[in-house]
């Protein structure tokens, strides 16, 4: 007999609990009079904070722009005034700071490409359901200069600028005040920059330090001591919006070449609503075949790896919400091979079992299964996920040129193989050993 793993039971039912409530919608109807049931009510998902994080709003899938469409911006470059030996590094340096300014946007999974028009130079943007595209247009184009200045004693001349600017910044990155909960933009500058802010700090104690972005005024705190270690918070009546967009310009830096909007346009779903129905479909049918061959060729266990899998779909479907994952095409093909891959692991360890059945009780042939069969599951899923890695490309190597749909394939294979790893040795697992306990053999 096993010993009973009731902290593994219980963990297994919380994720499962906890990835369900995830799944649902913000409100639902449910309505039972056609079962002659006095019940017709809308109800809504009860909220489940945890910090500023609120569980209980309504999760959504995040479609990419193959599925959902999106807006298409096209920026021409402007190289009069840049040497031709250098003109493609800046343009390069150009479209990847671009890149970064829409990811730090919120965009997942942007396409952005150079191309060439009569011979001038472009950057093609493909925005996947972005809703306010004029605050895109402004984040991907403009520059922002961050300054400090100091204020006058006398009248007449206003504001003094500093040699503090936004070239002595390092990052800068969005936090919230422990005291009002108010989202605040943290920076922290060089050596250079934490010296002379230390000084201007020291200088105009008690008077206010004016920040300003492009020459507008954007906080004016009151320097309360100097100020060491090259670290400041500014502050301001700011959204959370309006904090993330500031420090997405701040860590983007300038531009190498200046660039004007020529063309911009909404681009529709390449799909349709009926294709991704019918590839929807087509996986259903796919995913019923696999659990009808599991139970049919090993029975009772075959019947718990397909709760697993079960499992397995709700637990990667509510990280998809949560993380939150862009679902492409591409995507989904990544996610249904990662069920083939669940299906896998258990096929290898059941038909282990079969061999070991012959030579010894059946609760020990199941543990000896599990343990043999992990070398081959773990190699294999290794070898997967160092493909998953390479073509997801995290750390922009430049001789890949992964794009925005085959990152995305790679991201939810990847996601998709790691859960895959957990219900087919961890969930099956202990789902078997809690079936055992109960009857005391599970048959073939």
């Amino acid at each position: 007999m096993f010993k009973t793993p009731l902290p593994k039971v219980l963990l297994i039912i919380f994720l499962t609990v906890f990835s369900i409530y995830i799944n649902l919608p913000g409100s639902f109807t449910l309505d039972l009079t056609r079962y002659k049931i006095n019940f017709n009510k809308t109800l809504s998902k009860p909220d489940l904070k945890i910090g500023r994080f609120n569980l209980g709003k309504k999760n959504e899938l995040i479609l990419g722009l193959d599925l959902q469409g999106g807006s298409r911006l096209v920026f021409e470059a402007d190289t009069v005034n840049i040497d031709s030996s250098v003109s493609g590094d800046a343009l390069t340096g150009t479209k990847d700071i671009i890149e970064k300014r829409v990811n730090l946007f919120g965009v997942s999974e942007p396409n952005v490409q150079l191309s060439e028009f009569e011979g001038k130079k472009r950057i093609v943007v493909e925005l996947p359901g972005i809703k306010d595209i004029k605050e895109a247009i402004k984040i991907i184009g403009t520059t922002a200069q961050l300054n400090f200045a100091e204020v006058s004693e006398e009248e007449d001349k206003g504001l003094i600028p500093t040699d503090l600017t936004g070239a002595d910044l390092v990052k800068s990155q969005v936090q919230f005040d422990q005291k009002t909960s108010k989202p605040v933009v943290a920076i922290e500058f060089n050596e250079a920059g934490g010296s002379k802010f230390e000084k201007l700090t020291e200088k105009n104690i008690g008077k206010p330090l004016v920040i300003l972005l492009d020459n507008n005024i954007i906080s004016y705190p009151t320097v309360q001591d100097k100020i060491s270690g090259g670290s400041a918070v500014i502050t301001g009546d700011f959204t959370l919006d309006e904090a993330k967009n500031l420090a997405i310009q701040l860590n983007a830096g300038a531009l190498p070449v200046p660039i004007t909007l020529v063309e911009q346009r909404t681009v529709g779903a390449a799909l349709g609503t009926e294709s991704v129905q019918k590839s929807v479909n087509a996986g259903v049918v796919g995913l019923v075949m696999v659990m009808l061959f599991m139970i049919l060729s090993y029975g009772r266990m075959g019947f718990v790896a397909d709760l697993a899998l079960l499992i397995f779909g709700t637990i990667t479907l509510s990280l998809y919400k949560l993380i939150p994952v862009v679902l492409t095409l591409p995507g989904i093909a990544g996610f249904l091979l990662s069920v083939g891959m669940a299906v896998d692991s258990n096929i290898l360890i059941f038909e282990r079992f079969k061999e070991e059945i012959i030579k010894r009780p059946f609760t020990d042939a199941l543990e000896i299964s599990f343990g043999k069969a992990w070398d081959s599951i773990r190699d294999a899923n290794i070898a997967t996920l160092s493909t998953a890695f390479i073509l997801a490309n995290p750390f922009e190597w430049n001789f890949l040129h992964t794009s925005g749909p085959v990152r995305g394939f790679a991201i939810t294979l990847a996601l998709g193989i790691l859960i895959s790893l957990f219900t087919g040795i961890v969930v099956t697992r202990n789902l078997l050993r809690v079936l055992i306990r109960k009857s005391g053999r599970v048959k073939e």
